[in-house]
């Protein structure tokens, strides 16, 4: 299955780069390039087909990517955002995350990891790692609600979607849960809709931050 991209930077040859990259893997597809937020929002507007995945900057022009973002993850729900950029720092990962992003990478990182976080992304919907996951740990735990409780939640949540729940944080997949529980791809499936309804998030990247800010799972068994 091919993986369609888009690509939003306002460096040529970055942009060129990471096209001539990514163009060498038989499963990754450029649908195009954008040269900041504002054209990148007003090509998924106009295009005949959209990304599943777009790789955004965050400090462009005319709209940053922390806007496009924004106005991605409300408008086109279904699309999946990495985001890039040479700030690497925890303030700017977890605003990202807490927005929509499903993934973060340095500019400066691997291709090889360029290519496995899109996979990553494409099989289970996020992709975080060991230096993320504890950013956004330390976040999502200072922006915890007051007024719900790990009871609250064991109360909303049934014991079979709470499982599920544990497994989609380990990064596994659909596939690999419902081998794991012993059901099939599409129970996982609804199982994982009703845990997007009931914790009210919009992704799955947002059950595992509201996961690990209610205290729902054990982080140590990630890593």
């Amino acid at each position: 299955m091919t993986i369609k991209i888009a690509i939003a930077d306002d460096e040529l040859l970055f942009r060129q780069g990471l096209r001539a990259i990514l163009s060498k893997q038989k499963d990754i597809e450029i649908l195009f390039g954008a040269t900041d937020g504002k054209d990148l929002i007003d090509q998924l507007a106009t295009c005949d087909e959209l990304p599943e995945i777009i790789i955004t900057d965050l400090k462009m022009p005319e709209m940053d990517g922390i806007e496009a973002t924004k106005i991605i993850r409300e408008t086109f729900p279904d699309i999946k955002v990495i985001a890039l950029t040479s700030y690497f720092s925890k303030p700017f990962i977890v605003n990202m995350i807490a927005i929509g992003a499903v993934a973060y990478l340095a500019k400066n990182s691997t291709p090889a990891l360029m290519v496995k976080t899109i996979r990553e992304v494409q099989a289970k919907g996020f992709y975080y790692d060991e230096k993320v996951f504890e950013f956004i740990k330390d976040g999502a735990l200072k922006r915890g609600s007051h007024f719900k409780s790990r009871y609250f939640n064991e109360i909303l949540f049934s014991k079979r979607e709470t499982e599920v729940l544990e497994l989609i944080c380990q990064q596994l997949t659909t596939k690999e849960i419902a081998e794991k529980l012993n059901l099939s791809s599409r129970t996982i499936e609804v199982h994982r809709n009703n845990l997007q309804i009931k914790a009210g998030v919009k992704n799955v990247a947002g059950l595992v931050i509201y996961a690990i800010q209610y205290n729902l799972v054990t982080f140590d068994k990630f890593y």
